[in-house]
Formats: structure tokens, C-alpha cells, sequence
């Protein structure tokens, strides 16, 4: 079974300097490639101290390319609709060659009101933006001269440069939480899955998952669909002690996540339904009840096997969690604790 690493901003300026959260990340990074993690993957988003350190997954994860070997770098995930299509396909190729072919790009469509309005596009566009976008890319990294004209973006004769390492392209992945249609579509493109237990509708994203490995099936003859499960990890050698330090980095967390998803606030989008519900739970939501459904592994290295268990049955087969060990704030006594052990006391185990 494989297991990743994720790395999330989420912390005041009273916690960590954006600096020293980067060079903890690097450390860390550095770390699960000797220890035999699969993956390791950032997010981008902007503005806020919910994610906003990271908003440009390409720069960090290069810096993790020169301080690795092994492990696969995922963007997790990068936003067309905010970027052309050419450059971003250039700056994907780029982390590809440097990593040498070590690259997983993950595609996201965004759903904070407030990036869409500082980057000029409309959110009603987003689902349009989104996959022209990804289309123009795939063809860019297959195509010798690309040729393509689109709703929002247009291509003359265009060789990409740098080309990409891996044939005939990185592997995709979709970012998806509680839309169907980002599910469907994932499926029938061949596109790998990375979701977000704690943050859909309970019951709802095991039955899409349902629906994406059987359309995958469908669509993709031979090929074996590969999911990717975001999750919350805080490991110690007592249960008490592991539930204490989550506790506490969860709700700065949650802090954070709330003062981004307040630009939601008498707002609504028909490509997005259903959020303001979300945005609702996502407010009301406690670190006890994340651990409840499912989207943290928190406690000992037996209580985090039992953990990562149930994962696998809500979803219906293999997966690759993706952990969260350090959330900014967090030391690097709780960090490595938790890396080291996940990695010897519980990845054997699976």
C-alpha cells in the first residue's frame, strides 16, 4: 500500500514564519524519500492563511525534486482557470525534467470566491475554463505543434518547451469533493482521483467514488483507476498525548479554513452546489468530528492501522492516503515523530 505526504499551509504569522514552514516542509520531504513514501504533494491557493503560502505548488515541489530521488511530486492541486494553459503546461514540464520524469500533476478547479475575483474570472466559467484548460495541456505535451482554438484560450502552431520526460504524458489527477460531474468527467478522461473525505457530504462521496471506479472501468480497458485520499495524521506512542496535539493544530486549522470560506457568504454559483451547505458544516465542524468521518488517522500506530483500514472499506479498494503531518505551528518533534512512526510502525502493516 502506498502512502504520501501533504503539505497544506495553515497558520497565523504567530505560529511560524512562511520561511521556517517551507524549510520544515523541505526536511520532512526530504525524510519520507529515505523512509519509502510514495508521494509527496502541495496545494495552490492564494490571499489567505488557509493554503495561501503555497501559491505556486511548482516553485516548492522543484525544491523538493533537488532534495530527493525517489519519491513522486504531486501538485495537489494546481488551477487552470487561473493560468494559461501554455505556460502552465511549460511550468509542469519543467518540474517533470527536473524531478526526472518524477512528476504527478493534479488538476483543481478552485472554490474561494475571492481568488476568482482577484485573477478576473467568473465563477460560472469555471467548470469550462477547467477542462479546456487540461485539454490544451495534454495536447501540448503529445503534440509536436499544437493548434487549438478555445472558448477563453487560442493556440497558433505552438511547440511546447520544455517537452515532458514521461510518455506519453505525467499521470493526471482530478480534484474532486462534492460535484458529481467532476467525478464523471475524471472517469471517462483516465484521470486518477484525489478527494477529500472530512469535507463531502457523508455517505455521498463513497457513493461517487462508486460511480468514478465503475465508469473508469468502462472507459479505460485495462488500465486500473488509482485514488488518492487527503487525510489528517497525528501519530504518538500514546493515545491521549496524539489526541491533545491534533486537537490543537486541527483548530487553528479550521480557524483559518473558516476565515476563507466567509467570502461564501451571500454568495452562490450553479457550478458549485450545494457549497453553501458545505461552507455550513465546514463552520461547524470540530476536530472530533473529522476524526468521526474519517478524515484523520489520530492516535497510536494500532489505532491508525485500524484507521486506515476503515478508509479502505468506505471506499471500495486500494487507495493512497495523502497526510497532512504538519500544519504550520507544528514542531518538528510532533512532525518527524509522526512521519517516522507512520512509516515504521504502521506502513509495514499494510
Amino acid at each position: 500500500m502506498k502512502f504520501g505526504i501533504n503539505f497544506f499551509p495553515s497558520f497565523r504569522a504567530e505560529d511560524s514564519t512562511t520561511a521556517d514552514y517551507y524549510e520544515q516542509c523541505l526536511r520532512l520531504a526530504a525524510r519520507a524519500d529515505e523512509l519509502g513514501y510514495h508521494s509527496v504533494k502541495t496545494v495552490e491557493h492564494s490571499f489567505y492563511d488557509y493554503g495561501g503560502h503555497s501559491p505556486n505548488p511548482c516553485v516548492f515541489l522543484s525544491a523538493v525534486a533537488a532534495r530527493t530521488r525517489r519519491v513522486r511530486l504531486f501538485t495537489g492541486a494546481v488551477i487552470p482557470a487561473f493560468h494559461h494553459p501554455a505556460h502552465l503546461g511549460g511550468d509542469l514540464a519543467m518540474l517533470d525534467n527536473m524531478s526526472r520524469g518524477r512528476l504527478d500533476a493534479g488538476f483543481g478547479r478552485a472554490f474561494l470566491p475571492k481568488e476568482f475575483e482577484v485573477y478576473g474570472v467568473p465563477m460560472s466559467e469555471s467548470r469550462d475554463r477547467f477542462e479546456e484548460a487540461i485539454g490544451m495541456i495534454r495536447r501540448l505535451w503529445t503534440e509536436e505543434r499544437v493548434t487549438a482554438k478555445g472558448r477563453f484560450w487560442t493556440l497558433e502552431d505552438v511547440r511546447l518547451m520544455p517537452r515532458v520526460v514521461q510518455k506519453p504524458h505525467p499521470p493526471v489527477w482530478i480534484a474532486a469533493i462534492s460535484t458529481e460531474e467532476s467525478f464523471v468527467y475524471a472517469a471517462k478522461n483516465g484521470f486518477h482521483l484525489m478527494i477529500v473525505p472530512y469535507a463531502g457530504k457523508p455517505g455521498q462521496l463513497q457513493e461517487f467514488v462508486k460511480l468514478y471506479r465503475r465508469l473508469f472501468r468502462q472507459s479505460n480497458a485495462g488500465r486500473s483507476e488509482q485514488i488518492q485520499v487527503a487525510q489528517f495524521c497525528y501519530v504518538a506512542e500514546k493515545r491521549d498525548e496524539a489526541m491533545a496535539g491534533f486537537r490543537r493544530i486541527c483548530k487553528r486549522y479550521l480557524e483559518t479554513f473558516a476565515d476563507a470560506v466567509q467570502s461564501w457568504q451571500g454568495k452562490s454559483s450553479d457550478q458549485y452546489p450545494g457549497y453553501d451547505k458545505m461552507v455550513a458544516s465546514i463552520l461547524a465542524t470540530t476536530p472530533e468530528r473529522i476524526i468521526e468521518q474519517g478524515g484523520a488517522f489520530v492516535g497510536t500506530p494500532d489505532d491508525v492501522v485500524a484507521q486506515v483500514n476503515k478508509c479502505r472499506e468506505q471506499f471500495g479498494g486500494d487507495i493512497e492516503p495523502s497526510m497532512q503531518i504538519n500544519f504550520g505551528g507544528s514542531s518538528d518533534a510532533e512532525a518527524f515523530r509522526t512521519l517516522e512512526l507512520v512509516a515504521t510502525k504502521v506502513m509495514p502493516r499494510l
